[in-house]
């Protein structure tokens, strides 16, 4: 078990870690997290954080197939907005509820759980 400071740190980093541009880094980093910590904490949180990659790339791509077959492109364009707003607003919310609370993980709402 971490010291609370270090899960907060690491959660919030979990969590955080959307915000960079390359896809790689951005799922990469709780990848590496989940593969070395040892705190069910930390795992938790870097495990919903790749579910919330997962789903946000899958809705991507279900909003682009949409876009050019069923409901065209004006309403994919308020999908894609929807799906832009819900990865910059989920992550800040959850990185301050892991920094609020270091012994409980976030569960971000409305997602599918992978892993």
């Amino acid at each position: 078990m971490q010291n609370p400071d270090q899960r907060k740190l690491i959660s919030a980093l979990c969590h955080g870690s959307i915000f960079f541009s390359s896809l790689v880094v951005s799922i990469g980093i709780p990848i590496a997290i989940l593969l070395v910590s040892d705190d069910w904490v930390i795992k938790d949180n870097a495990k919903e954080a790749i579910n919330f990659h997962i789903n946000l790339f899958l809705y991507g791509i279900l909003a682009a197939i949409l876009a050019f077959t069923v409901i065209g492109i004006p309403a994919a364009a308020v999908i894609g907005f929807g799906l832009l707003i819900c990865s910059w607003l989920l992550p800040i919310i959850a990185i301050v509820k892991t920094i609020e609370n270091a012994n409980q993980p976030y569960r971000y709402p409305l997602i599918w759980r992978i892993l």
